[in-house]
């Protein structure tokens, strides 16, 4: 008999706006507290010891969550609309150089 591999998919809970995605992996987190505390915008809680997105309208996309968390359990992703990047603090466009 041939072995026969169980594949299992991992849960990931998104929370996106029309700029950032942010992707956690409830499994890997162990209620650390790190990315909660680090966020300096109050975008990330703590919800039965499990990290959650509680206002991704005020995400920067600074990525100290994700650079800091030990375990791995969250992403972030910049979106890019129509090849240009908004900047949230100066609201100006600024155009992608293409590449060559």
């Amino acid at each position: 008999m041939a072995n026969v591999q169980a594949t299992t998919a991992e849960k990931i809970e998104t929370t996106e706006n029309p700029e950032v995605k942010i992707s956690i992996i409830p499994r890997y987190c162990k209620g650390c507290e790190i990315c909660v505390k680090l966020c300096p915008t109050l975008v990330l809680g703590m919800e039965m010891f499990l990290v959650k997105v509680i206002d991704i309208d005020k995400c920067n996309a600074c990525m100290l969550c994700e650079l800091r968390c030990p375990d791995f359990a969250i992403f972030i992703d910049k979106k890019i609309i129509d090849k240009k990047i908004v900047d949230k603090k100066t609201t100006e466009e600024q155009e992608i150089p293409k590449g060559e």
